[in-house]
């Protein structure tokens, strides 16, 4: 239950007060712009900023830690994720406050088929970052995977007004509300 309320209190938050940690001065500045960008521009406009966004996401502020993000995401690649995860754990070891390493960790551990282990960095990096529209769609696909469409349609619209030109985000809360629908 407390489980659900974090998660809820999460998908709930204002993110227009949203502050990443570890930005230089002015970061959240230009993200807020960023996301307002987002929100009006054209597609190509919108794609561009987010782009700009995920680049931000993913600068840790530190040369080093940047680098075991980048060995991460190559594991991932290879598909071998228990070497992302290791990769990734000793990113959130030596940054706890960096969003994107949760992020890429329960992304890893879905691979795993660790469920469990992928919702608790889900939820690390949505408190770090409510903003973070990869992880609510991340959110989203766990929650598909557990039998819960429901909560799966409120990440991925949450997720989607966020970042309201992703088609991947569209056709996620389509295929979701087709599925409610056939279950109701």
């Amino acid at each position: 239950m407390k489980r659900m309320i974090l998660i809820a209190a999460l998908l709930l938050a204002s993110p227009a007060f949203a502050v990443q940690p570890g930005l230089g001065f002015g970061e959240n500045d230009h993200l807020d712009q960023l996301f307002a960008q987002m929100q009006s521009a054209d597609g190509a406009g919108a794609a561009s900023a987010e782009r700009e966004v995920q680049r931000i996401f993913r600068q840790s502020g530190s040369a080093a830690m940047d680098l075991l993000l980048a060995r991460g995401l190559k594991a991932m690649e290879a598909k071998n994720y228990q070497m992302a995860v290791w990769h990734f754990s000793a990113l959130i070891d030596h940054a706890p406050d960096f969003a994107e390493a949760y992020n890429a960790r329960a992304t890893a551990f879905f691979q795993l088929g660790k469920l469990g282990e992928a919702m608790a960095d889900i939820e690390m990096a949505l408190a770090l970052n409510p903003r973070h529209f990869q992880a609510l769609a991340g959110l989203g696909v766990i929650q598909e995977e557990l039998g819960q469409p429901e909560n799966a349609l409120k990440a991925y619209k949450a997720a989607l007004a966020l970042n309201p030109h992703s088609q991947e985000f569209k056709d996620a809360v389509k295929r979701v509300e087709e599925q409610l629908y056939m279950m109701h």
